[in-house]
C-alpha cells in the first residue's frame, strides 16, 4: 500500500514508519493523521512484524498540528479532531503487542511531542527536542501528553513544561526519565537498527503482555497487578517462545524465538 505522507517499510520484523512532510518538519494535516493510522492498523494485523520504529524525514521529528493547514477553518471543533485523528493514533501505539520504538531525530513539539512520548522508547539524537507547545497558542495538553508527562517527569516539572512551553533539550530530556537513550546524531541509524533487530529476535508475545501489564499498573494496585501477572504468565507459559527458550537454557544455546 502506497500513502501520501508517510514512508512506511516492513523487513526482517521490522517496520518502519517515516513521517513525511519535511518542508514543514512533519507538521500533521488531515492526511498525514489518517496515513499513520493506517500504517498502526497495518502494523497490528501484520504478524510478521515485531517492532515498530517511529521517525520522521529531513531535520525534525514532528512539529505538531499544521496551523497553516486549518487557517482558514471557521468554527472547527478541536475535539472532533481530536477524537477521529489523534487519539486513535496514541491509543494504537500503546494496544500494539510489540515494541515501539522513537528515532527523535529532531524536534518533537505539541502533538508531535505526544506521539513520541506515547511510544515504548525513545533514542534521540543529542540535536533533538521536545516542547509541549499548546500553551503559546492557547491550548491546552492533547493526544495523551497530560496522561504520559506527570508519570515520567512528577506532577511540578509536569505543569511547568506544560504552562510554559519549555523546551526540553535531548539530554535534558534523558536525565529526567523523559527518553532512554541520546546519541550522536551520525549514530541515531545505528543505535535504533541494532535496538530494532535485538526485538525483532526477542519473545515477543512475552513483550506484549509486558507492555498491557505496565500499561494497567497506572490504575490498579498491588492485588489487581498480582492477579494480572499470574494471568499474563500463564499465557507466556504456554507460548512457543517459552518452549524454545527453556530448551535452549537446557542445551546451552542462543534460543531462536519466533515471537509466538
Amino acid at each position: 500500500m502506497s500513502y501520501e505522507t508517510i514512508l512506511f517499510e516492513v523487513k526482517d520484523g521490522v517496520a518502519n514508519l517515516t513521517l513525511n512532510r519535511p518542508d514543514v518538519f512533519n507538521a500533521f494535516n488531515e492526511q498525514l493523521s489518517n496515513d499513520v493510522n493506517e500504517a498502526l492498523k497495518k502494523t497490528s494485523r501484520d504478524k510478521s512484524i515485531r517492532v515498530l520504529v517511529i521517525t520522521g524525514a529531513g531535520k525534525a521529528f514532528c512539529s505538531g498540528q499544521d496551523l497553516k493547514a486549518i487557517a482558514g477553518s471557521q468554527n472547527r471543533s478541536l475535539s472532533e479532531s481530536l477524537y477521529k485523528r489523534y487519539n486513535p493514533m496514541i491509543k494504537a501505539i500503546r494496544s500494539l503487542n510489540i515494541p515501539v520504538i522513537c528515532k527523535l531525530n529532531g524536534v518533537a513539539a505539541g502533538a508531535g511531542c505526544s506521539l513520541a512520548l506515547a511510544c515504548d522508547m525513545i533514542i534521540a539524537s543529542e540535536n533533538a527536542s521536545l516542547i509541549e507547545v499548546f500553551v503559546n497558542v492557547g491550548l491546552v495538553l492533547d493526544s495523551g501528553s497530560s496522561y504520559f508527562l506527570p508519570r515520567l517527569v512528577g506532577s511540578a516539572r509536569a505543569f511547568e513544561l506544560a504552562s510554559l512551553g519549555s523546551k526540553v533539550s535531548a539530554q535534558q530530556a534523558a536525565d529526567w526519565g523523559m527518553i532512554n537513550k541520546v546519541v550522536k546524531p551520525e549514530e541515531l541509524d545505528e543505535a535504533v537498527n541494532a535496538l530494532a533487530l535485538q526485538y525483532s529476535l526477542a519473545p515477543t508475545k512475552a513483550i506484549g503482555l509486558m507492555k498491557k501489564m505496565l500499561n494497567k499498573s497506572f490504575t490498579s494496585d498491588l492485588d489487581t497487578m498480582l492477579e494480572y501477572e499470574a494471568y499474563c504468565q500463564e499465557i507466556a507459559g504456554r507460548s512457543n517462545d517459552y518452549k524454545e527458550g527453556v530448551a535452549a537454557f537446557n542445551e546451552k544455546r542462543k534460543p531462536a524465538f519466533k515471537g509466538n
